[in-house]
This record gives C-alpha cells, sequence and structure tokens, in this order.
C-alpha cells in the first residue's frame, strides 16, 4: 500500500534550535513524568541530531565557497574588525 500522508518538511534550524531549547528547559524542570520525559528526550536526541547535520552542512558549503581556483581550501581567520 502507497503511503498517502504527506511528509512533514523539516523545521529550520532556528526553528529546531529553538525547540531543542524548550526541551531542554522542560526536562531540567523534573516536573515530567517518566514516559513524558523520556518522550521529550528522545525528541531532543532527534533534533539535536538534525542540528549537527545542519550544521555539518553548512560547514562544507564554507569550505566550498573558500577554496581557491585550484580546488586548494584557503583557511584564514575571519577578523570582524578588518571587514
Amino acid at each position: 500500500m502507497i503511503d498517502t500522508m504527506a511528509k512533514k518538511a523539516p523545521p529550520s534550524f532556528e526553528k529546531a534550535v529553538d525547540e531543542l531549547e524548550k526541551i531542554v528547559k522542560s526536562l531540567e524542570s523534573g516536573d515530567l513524568p517518566l514516559e513524558k520525559a523520556l518522550e521529550k528526550f528522545e525528541a531532543g536526541i532527534k533534533l539535536s541530531r538534525y542540528c549537527s547535520e545542519k550544521l555539518d552542512d553548512a560547514e562544507k558549503r564554507v569550505t566550498l565557497l573558500m577554496a581557491d581556483e585550484n580546488g586548494e581550501t584557503i583557511e584564514k581567520s575571519f577578523d570582524v574588525e578588518s571587514e
């Protein structure tokens, strides 16, 4: 049988971080029953992995943009004051 449910679009990085922060606060409060705390923890782990992947992707894109004409990565420090 074909799954007719549309897949939910992934959240933006910023929304994922906001949601992760809310989960952490609710877990730190200690007011959740065990089962609810485990559900929140699982959701937090998924969001954490998602955010980590997004950051890795961004780093790869920046590396590609910083390559010279020979494809070699140019590393230089980012100095906000000189920009």
